[in-house]
């Protein structure tokens, strides 16, 4: 089974989002937390967190970047479990037994979108707002450079 973690190239989300996930954190899209808002609402950090944002399950920090990572599907349950405590302690859900259905749909979902990808691709997300209001995710993954060479030569060795 394969699903998202954080990952942080420099300490730029500690700047842009009101709280950062930490690094290797399993993450999801999260998108349920901006539900609620309206575009008037969004502003600011919340801006960016709902612009750029993935969730972490650990901290419900927010990481412009994830990574494929294998998982056992243990972990699966686990941030389902999470999600649906967050649910009912964010969200207003009656109990975590209500919110467990929707915690796992999102759990699912992150694995739907990681199950063809390579470990260790690295995706971005782009969230708007469609004509209708609702909340429209597009997700892109970064390659790495190909082609030669991947680094500048700066000396080379020659015989005397």
């Amino acid at each position: 089974m394969k699903l998202l973690r954080t990952i942080r190239f420099d300490s730029s989300d500690e700047r842009v989002f009101e709280l950062a996930a930490a690094a290797g954190e399993w993450a999801i899209s999260g998108a349920f937390d901006f539900a609620d808002l309206s575009p008037e609402d969004i502003k600011g950090k919340i801006r960016q967190a709902f612009a750029n944002g993935f969730l972490g399950v650990a901290s419900f920090g927010r990481s412009t970047f994830a990574t494929v990572a294998d998982a056992d599907p243990a972990v699966a349950d686990e941030i389902a479990f999470r999600l649906a405590r967050r649910l009912v302690e964010a969200h207003g859900a009656p109990d975590t037994g209500a919110a467990w259905h929707a915690a796992k749909d999102e759990a699912d979902f992150i694995t739907a979108l990681c199950r063809d990808l390579p470990v260790n691709t690295v995706l971005t997300v782009r969230r708007t707002f469609a004509p209708d209001g609702q909340i429209k995710e597009e997700f892109r993954t970064i390659k790495p450079p190909s082609g030669e060479p991947m680094h500048a030569r700066i000396w080379t060795v020659e015989p005397d």
